[in-house]
């Protein structure tokens, strides 16, 4: 998370680039089910604001240790043609060890993730949800939905609808009973026996 921010002189050009940066999540984790933005993604898109308002912008990385871990402190500097500049740096802590990294790629997911939070404190994005978003909403609904304990369909009503299905004689009277147990139309036995009479009424 970014932890300090330095401005030398008051830019304006910084607060137009705030105002007009558009850097929405164009990656997803299709492990966690998320979408996201990385570094890479925000400075693609910042690259044309900073021609358009003549500023450049530079990120450095300097390992520190702290006890006996070690500490990645990314920097992102944004410069204006007068020379006036705003700096914000960002922390990430070295994993000791990460399955299937060699030390270099350790360090480079750190820079990586310290450099995404240096450039979401210098342009103000924010990496949270709120409340009363509708991507918010839906993701709980979802959620919500997901972790619902699924309800037991009662013995008696299941095998009622498979009587029921059993004894249709044509096409017309089994969607009845299809229509009469939509409760039922997500369980395998019930879809079964539909599945099987179907063929019988053809």
């Amino acid at each position: 998370m970014p932890f300090g921010m330095t401005i030398e002189n008051d830019m304006e050009e910084l607060i137009k680039i705030q105002s007009e940066l558009k850097a929405p999540k164009n990656l997803y984790n299709s492990f966690g089910k998320y979408k996201y933005r990385n570094a890479e993604g925000i400075m693609e898109s910042v690259k044309p604001l900073l021609k358009k308002y003549d500023c450049y912008l530079t990120l450095t990385d300097d390992i520190f240790m702290v006890g006996d871990r070690y500490y990645l402190k990314a920097t992102a500097t944004l410069f204006n043609k007068e020379g006036k500049h705003v700096m914000v740096s960002a922390l990430a802590r070295e994993d000791e060890t990460k399955k299937g990294m060699d030390g270099s790629q350790i360090t480079g997911t750190s820079s990586s993730y310290a450099r995404k939070y240096a450039l979401n404190g210098l342009f103000l994005i924010d990496d949270t949800k709120d409340a009363d978003t509708d991507e918010y909403q839906n993701e709980r609904a979802a959620k919500a939905k997901k972790d619902a304990p699924k309800k037991a369909v009662p013995v008696d009503r299941l095998e009622q609808a498979k009587a029921q299905c059993e004894a249709a004689k044509s096409k017309d009277e089994l969607m009845a009973v299809w229509n009469s147990f939509d409760d039922l139309h997500n369980n395998s036995d019930f879809m079964l026996a539909m599945s099987t009479k179907k063929k019988e009424v053809v």
